[in-house]
């Protein structure tokens, strides 16, 4: 499994993926990565987000390519974003072999109660996290 690395990999995956599962908290989002490209063939110029298929930003396109996003806005703390992510990319390769080969983001897009999970990377918030994306990923298995 390849990983996103740039901006320009995910904001191609945001604009042309949708939305294919969905819990609490995450949203897992997927965008084809389209055709091999032609031997000789140039990428288009720099007039916004390339497509998921262009061959600059995806050069590998036999297995999935997976990216996590993780906003301050839901997660304050730095050591809480690490976590998540870290729980992201290990879940992720339990589910690597029902992954089509596409873009996938995986995006936090609500917040975990500070009331109930007070420490900012304990087992129990890990525990939650894990337990979530394993139902999110579960969903493609449907």
């Amino acid at each position: 499994m390849q990983r996103l690395r740039t901006r320009a990999q995910f904001e191609a995956v945001m604009a042309a993926g949708r939305t294919v599962a969905r819990t609490e908290h995450f949203a897992l989002h997927r965008a084809p990565l389209g055709p091999d490209p032609e031997p000789g063939a140039t990428a288009p110029g720099p007039t916004g987000p390339e497509p998921p298929g262009s061959p600059a930003l995806f050069a590998v396109r036999h297995e999935p390519w997976l990216g996590a996003i993780v906003p301050k806005r839901w997660a304050r703390r730095a050591v809480t974003r690490n976590a998540i992510r870290r729980q992201i990319y290990t879940v992720s390769q339990q589910f690597e072999a029902d992954l089509p080969a596409a873009a996938h983001v995986v995006r936090l897009r609500a917040g975990f109660d500070r009331a109930q999970f007070r420490s900012a990377s304990s087992p129990a918030l890990k525990a939650a996290v894990r337990t979530e994306l394993q139902r999110l990923f579960g969903e493609l298995r449907r």
